[in-house]
C-alpha cells in the first residue's frame, strides 16, 4: 500500500465467521491425530481473549491513555519510543519525558539533548529525540500547539507509519482504524484468519474481514495475548481459550 494511502475503513458488514482455506492445517495433537476445528468466530474469540489477558498488563499506549495521557501528540510520541523497545521499557520512559514536557510547545522548548537525557533507556534514542523534537516544533508552530487527527499529516512526519498512525487515530481520536504490530500480525495469521507476509499486509487483510467494532480493541487484546499466551516461539497452546477455532498455522513446537 503506497505510503499515506488511507486503507479503506473496516466495514461494518464484516463477517465475524470465518472458514480458512483447506490449506491451512492444524499440527497433530500429542496422540499423533489431528485435532477437529470449528470454524473461527471472530465475537467469540475476542470474547475468550478479554476474560484471558485480563490479569496481565495492558498494552502501553492503551494504559497511558487510561493515565491520562490520551492526546494525539502524547499517543504519537508514545509510539515513536516503543518502535524497537519493550513496552516495560516504553512505559516508564514516556512518563518520564511527560513529567518534564507534555505539550507540543513544552517538548518544542526543550532541547533535542535533553529530550534524549530523559528517554535514553528506548533503542534509537537520539534519533527519537531528534524526530519527537520536530514533530513538536511543527505542531506547535503550524497548528495552534494540537495535533490534528489527520493520517496523512502524521504519516508525513519522518519515521511514522500505518502502525503509529493508526494506533493513535484509534486511541486518540476514535478512528476504526487497525493497528498491526507484530503480535497481531503472528496472531491473526496463525489463527488462519488472514494470510499475509507482512504486518502491512495483515493490516489490509484485516480491513476486509474484520468487524469495524474490533478496529482498535484487535490491538488493546493480541498484544497482551500474543506478549503471554500465543507466544512467538512454543506459544502456550494447552491454556489458548481459543484452541478450538486456531488453526495454528506454522506451529511446529508448543506447550
Amino acid at each position: 500500500m503506497p505510503r499515506g494511502r488511507s486503507p479503506r475503513p473496516p466495514s461494518a458488514e464484516a463477517g465475524g465467521t470465518r472458514v480458512p482455506p483447506a490449506s491451512a492445517h492444524p499440527p497433530p495433537d500429542a496422540a499423533g491425530a489431528a485435532s477437529p476445528k470449528r470454524p473461527f468466530d471472530v465475537h467469540e474469540a475476542m470474547r475468550r481473549i478479554e476474560e484471558e489477558v485480563r490479569p496481565y498488563p495492558k498494552a502501553a499506549l492503551f494504559e497511558l491513555a487510561e493515565r491520562g495521557f490520551g492526546t494525539a501528540f502524547e499517543q504519537l510520541v508514545a509510539c515513536i519510543l516503543s518502535i524497537r523497545t519493550l513496552d516495560e521499557v516504553m512505559l516508564p520512559t514516556a512518563l518520564t519525558l511527560f513529567e518534564r514536557a507534555r505539550t507540543p510547545a513544552q517538548v518544542a522548548a526543550l532541547a533535542p539533548e535533553e529530550i534524549d537525557a530523559a528517554i535514553r533507556a528506548c533503542t534509537f534514542h537520539e534519533g527519537k529525540a531528534r524526530q519527537i523534537h520536530e514533530i513538536a516544533r511543527v505542531v506547535a508552530e503550524e497548528h495552534g500547539g494540537v495535533l490534528p487527527c489527520d493520517e496523512a499529516l502524521m504519516l508525513g512526519f519522518r519515521g511514522v507509519g500505518p502502525k503509529c498512525a493508526n494506533l493513535v487515530l484509534g486511541i486518540a481520536c476514535g478512528q476504526a482504524k487497525i493497528g498491526v504490530d507484530v503480535h497481531v500480525h503472528r496472531v491473526t495469521n496463525r489463527w488462519g484468519y488472514v494470510s499475509a507476509p507482512t504486518p502491512e499486509r495483515t493490516m489490509e487483510a484485516l480491513y476486509d474481514v474484520l468487524p469495524r467494532e474490533y478496529a482498535v480493541e484487535i490491538n488493546r487484546l493480541l498484544v497482551p495475548f500474543g506478549k503471554h499466551v500465543c507466544t512467538g516461539r512454543a506459544p502456550r497452546c494447552s491454556v489458548c481459550p481459543v484452541l478450538d477455532m486456531c488453526r495454528q498455522v506454522g506451529v511446529t513446537t508448543h506447550r
